[in-house]
C-alpha cells in the first residue's frame, strides 16, 4: 500500500479543488489491487484443485481395498470424492464470478460490498475443506481399522484392555489434529495474506466513502 499512502499524502498537500480527481486515483488504485488479489484467490484454488487430483491418482486407494477383498467399499469412496470435487468446483465458480463482478464494479459501495462477499466465500471455502480433511481422516482411520486383517491383533488388544483403546483413541485425535493443523496454518498463510490485504482496501475504501 505504498503508492497509496504517497498518493494520499500528495492529495492532502494540495487545495481542495485537487480533492475529487484524488478520490478517483486512490478508488483506480484500489479497485486495480482487490481485481488482482481476487485473481489471485481463483487460481490458487484451481491449483489446490489439481494438487488434490494429483495426489487421489499416486495413492488411490482403489489397490488397497481390492487387496483387502472388499471392493464394494471403491465405489462409496468415489461417491464421496465426487461430492468433495463437485463442491470444490462450485466454489472456484463463486471466486470466478466475484473476480469478474470485482473488475467491472464501478461503484465504491458496491465494490466495498463485492469485498466483503469475497471475504465470507473464501472463508466458507477454507471451513469446509478444513471440515473435509478431518472426515476424510475419520473415514481412513475407519476404513483401515476395520477392514485390514493386520488389525485384529490391535482389535483384539482393545477389547481386552482398556489402556489400549485409550492410547488408540488419543492416537488418531492426536493424528487427525495434526493433519487438521497443518492445512489450518497452509490456509492461515496463502489466503489469511490475500484476505487481508483485500480487508486493507475495503478499510481504504470506507475512508473515501465517508
Amino acid at each position: 500500500m505504498k503508492e497509496l499512502d504517497l498518493l494520499k499524502k500528495d492529495w492532502q498537500k494540495n487545495t481542495n479543488s485537487f480533492e475529487q480527481v484524488s478520490e478517483i486515483e486512490i478508488y483506480k488504485m484500489i479497485h486495480k489491487k482487490s481485481s488482482s488479489i481476487v485473481k489471485w484467490i481463483f487460481i490458487i484454488s484451481i491449483l489446490e484443485v489439481l494438487l488434490w487430483t494429483s495426489l487421489n491418482v499416486c495413492f488411490s486407494s482403489d489397490d488397497y481395498l481390492k487387496k483387502m477383498n472388499h471392493e464394494e467399499i471403491i465405489l462409496y469412496l468415489d461417491i464421496f470424492n465426487y461430492f468433495s470435487y463437485g463442491v470444490m468446483l462450485v466454489f472456484i465458480y463463486f471466486f470466478y464470478k466475484n473476480y469478474v463482478t470485482i473488475s467491472a464494479t464501478v461503484s465504491t459501495k458496491q465494490l466495498m460490498k463485492d469485498i466483503l462477499k469475497t471475504r465470507k466465500t473464501v472463508q466458507y471455502y477454507v471451513w469446509y475443506n478444513l471440515g473435509m480433511i478431518v472426515l476424510s481422516s475419520i473415514i481412513a482411520f475407519y476404513i483401515t481399522f476395520a477392514y485390514n486383517p493386520e488389525m485384529n491383533v490391535l482389535k483384539n488388544q482393545i477389547t481386552t484392555n482398556g489402556k489400549a483403546m485409550a492410547i488408540t483413541i488419543g492416537f488418531l485425535i492426536l493424528t487427525t489434529l495434526v493433519f487438521f493443523g497443518a492445512f489450518w496454518l497452509f490456509y492461515r498463510v496463502v489466503y489469511g495474506i490475500l484476505l487481508r490485504r483485500l480487508y486493507a482496501n475495503y478499510k481504504e475504501l470506507k475512508k473515501i466513502d465517508l
